[in-house]
């Protein structure tokens, strides 16, 4: 049987071992991605409902803007093997928690009174956590424990961009967080993806 170019297929790729317990693993934290896909999509519905206009409106198109520490995936992601996807996965999931936090607490300026946002904000950076713990145990049951260099804290990085947006403003604030929101539902669903390629019986 052939196989494709990255394919995730567990059976594949002779890193992966098919133990049920590992199955279990894998079914388990792709099933929680899978809710947080959709929790994901929620928060950032909510939060561009809150930030007023010109958010929200036909052919609004805002700056986007870099954040420090995170980006979006590359386009070669989806060729890389298994376990080097799920270290970035991992890696965008253990960055995302303080941003999360830095726009929690721009938005507890800007909109007080959202309190459901606040809550949807706070729960994200846990979730994020919680996800990327998930994928980290995936990784070591894997035998693919992280191997590279040290990486920026991703708190003391968080800290820096809540600095640059409060010296910006507030639409610039806005539009950070606008940014790390479609950045948490954009690493949660490639975490989605990529855990979804090593269920068994999952797409090629």
């Amino acid at each position: 049987m052939s196989r494709r170019e990255g394919s995730l297929d567990p059976q594949a790729d002779s890193s992966i071992s098919p133990l049920p317990h590992l199955e279990a693993k894998i079914r388990q934290t792709h099933s929680l991605a899978r809710l947080l896909t959709k929790y994901a999509e929620q928060l950032l519905q909510e939060y561009v409902q809150h930030q007023g206009d010109p958010f929200g409106l036909p052919g609004f198109s805002p700056p986007r803007l870099p954040v420090a520490g995170l980006s979006a995936p590359a386009p070669g992601h989806a060729g890389l093997p298994a376990p080097e996807r799920l270290r970035l996965d991992a890696a965008a999931l253990t960055a995302l928690p303080p941003l999360l936090d830095v726009v929690r607490r721009h938005q507890a300026e800007l909109n007080p009174r959202a309190p459901r946002l606040l809550l949807r904000l706070e729960e994200a950076a846990r979730q994020a956590r919680a996800l990327g713990a998930a994928v980290e145990a995936v990784l070591a049951a894997l035998g693919a424990d992280e191997t590279r260099g040290p990486r920026p804290e991703p708190a003391v990085v968080a800290t820096h961009a809540a600095a640059a947006a409060a010296d910006a403003g507030v639409f610039p604030a806005k539009v950070l967080g606008l940014r790390v929101c479609g950045l948490y539902r954009e690493w949660v669903s490639r975490t989605e993806g990529d855990l979804g390629q090593l269920v068994p019986g999952g797409p090629a």
